[in-house]
């Protein structure tokens, strides 16, 4: 409570700190700052980005060839980083596809293409008249629905800044604006000082603060006392004028200025129970709250040599750059650059189709003899002087040494997100060093680390919960397996007579399965086994049957060649009636035994061939 105590009446003070670093560059503000707000001319075609802000996007509510209203809602707001879009004018959807984006990459994104139509209609405002005395919530869910996000940096939902958990001592109001060029905040709060201090009111109410600052620079000596003006008689509201300084602006060194307390590395001013919003943001609140319009213009300025009339307008959101320019008189030179925002933060516009989006605040068209483009780099001299000039007292060198090198984890050790690309390093740098552009590309390299391992994670706990999943699966099966086993084990042990009938059933399954297995493994087998054999002996029978044949003709051939010559003989003599017929008696015996063996075998033969023949075919 000390700490609180203390840091409030520090505010009250008029005393002003000093945050370390900063430069001064020319300011260049004359250019554009010495007429009103002009009103931009309509165009044919806007286009209108479905995300403006840091955060998610949601539904899209028109499809094409709708007509919308002006002030429409274009998206929806569910989610709760997500602030809606509205149509600028009324007309048709002509397309919803990837359009060249207001980012320094130029990277085409889904945007809504609407054509004007000749009758403006709107739809119906939604305010709130007595707002103090309705609570925070519905105050801060009428700031998301009508699309308010940060106006001065990089475009944070407003109503998650001023539905904050943690109590809120002090809101500040951010019209420093202390980048060259840009005069958008300096002429609205010339004219429109009683909006913002409305707006400002709001705010307050809705983070219930102690007190709210309003901080300016002192080179805006009109702003300064219009606003002087509209906190007269108003509890609680303190203008403060800050020095000329770049990047006063910036939310962490205002803070510093105002109160000499420094934001911890890692934390959020909400942590010292401070919150900040721009005073275009506090425009935008009391159009919301009190006129019922959601957020669809904002004041941009235009601006640079290469412009015959610099000045600041109101730019519907969705116009294209070209537009602004055209209006501006721009008289572009040989290579021409164009930048949307500052020159220390802004970027080049790549393609002039670039719309005007909730953070644009201008559009510069520089000549190079007043910004000369970026020379070629050279090696570090190690001067020293991006150290000196970083207001978050960073190591600009080092930082550059490990960005080259990849090293992410040094980065991070030398708290490279606590940089705020301000560009003062890379301003005084003799070198012509773009550290910024280091810087830039290894903060996008390391969200995109984090965002893989976020998503590996959350695979790992994924799988895991599946094993575990299946694990408790498993085991409850087995459980009830279990279970049901004792349970029939239990059941068998009460009942003799069905442990019997199942045990006689187990035997006849077991006795069926053998005579089963029994008869396939004897029918096939058996019958090639049989066959075998049967062709095996019917060759051999049949080879015996030749050899048979082939040795009994041998035989008869040699008898007959034996007998010739005995029968010569014998007519030669004279025999007698005895011997003569015994000789042929015996030769008749002897011939005759051989033809029927010759017979015999011959038909044998036959027969065997037959069988061997039929064992084949079977």
């Amino acid at each position: 409570m000390q700490s609180e105590l203390s840091l409030l009446e520090q505010i009250k003070q008029d005393k002003i700190w000093e945050f370390p670093g900063g430069i001064h560059p020319p300011e260049q503000k004359s250019l554009s700052n010495q007429t009103a707000i002009n009103d931009l001319p309509s165009c044919q075609r806007y286009y209108v980005p479905i995300k403006q802000h840091i955060g998610s996007t949601d539904d899209i509510l028109v499809n094409v060839g709708d007509d919308v209203l002006g002030n429409q809602a274009l998206t929806d707001a569910n989610l709760a980083m997500t602030v809606p879009v509205h149509a600028p004018v009324a007309g048709k959807v002509v397309a919803i596809e990837p359009h060249v984006s207001a980012h320094a990459s130029a990277k085409p994104e889904l945007t809504i293409v609407i054509e004007r139509s000749d009758n403006q209609k709107t739809i119906s405002a939604q305010p709130i008249k007595k707002w103090a005395s309705e609570d925070r919530l519905t105050l801060a869910t009428q700031i998301k629905k009508m699309g308010l996000s940060g106006m001065g940096g990089a475009g944070f939902p407003t109503h998650i800044k001023v539905n904050s958990a943690k109590p809120i001592d002090v809101l500040i109001l951010n019209g420093v604006e202390c980048e060259p060029y840009i005069t958008s905040d300096d002429v609205l709060m010339r004219e429109f000082a009683h909006d913002i201090i409305t707006g400002g009111q709001i705010l307050q109410h809705v983070l219930q603060s102690k007190i709210c600052v309003i901080a300016i620079e002192d080179n805006k000596p009109e702003a300064i006392e219009s606003i002087k003006k509209a906190c007269e008689g108003i509890e609680g509201f303190k203008v403060k004028v800050v020095p000329t300084k770049y990047p006063s602006g910036g939310e962490k060194q205002l803070i510093q200025l105002l109160t000499g307390e420094q934001v911890p590395s890692g934390s959020i001013p909400a942590d010292l129970g401070i919150v900040m919003q721009n005073v275009g943001t506090a425009y935008a609140v009391k159009e919301a709250i009190i006129d019922g319009l959601p957020l669809t213009k904002r004041v941009v300025t235009i601006t640079g040599d290469r412009v015959s009339a610099s000045q600041n307008v109101w730019a519907l959101l969705g116009t294209p750059v070209s537009e602004l320019l055209l209006h501006a008189g721009f008289n572009p030179e040989k290579d021409q650059r164009v930048i949307m925002g500052g020159p220390m933060m802004g970027f080049a516009v790549l393609d002039a189709a670039m719309p005007v989006i909730k953070t644009t605040n201008c559009i510069l068209a520089p000549s190079a003899y007043k910004l000369p483009e970026q020379g070629v780099e050279q090696a570090c001299i190690r001067c020293g002087l991006c150290a000196d000039a970083c207001p978050a007292e960073l190591l600009p060198q080092q930082l550059q040494w490990f960005s080259k090198a990849k090293d992410h984890e040094k980065l991070e050790d030398y708290n490279l997100f606590d940089c705020i690309e301000c560009g003062a390093c890379a301003y005084v740098c003799p070198s012509q060093i773009p550290l910024v552009q280091y810087y830039r590309t290894s903060k996008a390299e390391i969200r995109e680390a984090q965002q893989e391992k976020i998503k590996s994670d959350k695979a790992k706990v994924r799988f895991e919960q599946r094993q575990e999943r299946l694990e408790r699966e498993k085991e409850a099966r087995l459980a009830k397996h279990k279970a049901s086993a004792e349970k029939r084990a239990q059941a068998l042990q009460k009942d003799t007579s069905a442990k019997d009938k199942i045990a006689a059933a187990l035997a006849r399954a077991k006795a069926k399965k053998a005579a089963k297995a029994e008869e396939s493994n004897a029918s096939v087998p058996a019958t090639v086994e049989e066959d075998a054999a049967a062709a095996r002996k019917a060759k051999v029978a049949e080879a015996i049957a030749r050899a048979k044949a082939k040795k009994a003709s041998s035989q008869e051939s040699s008898q007959s060649t034996d007998a010739a010559p005995e029968a010569e003989t014998l007519a030669k003599e004279k025999p007698t009636s005895e011997n003569k017929e015994q000789p042929e008696s015996q030769s008749s015996e002897q011939a005759t035994p051989s033809a029927d063996e010759l017979r015999k075998q011959k038909i044998a033969a036959a027969i065997a061939k037959a069988k061997a023949k039929k064992a084949k075919s079977d």
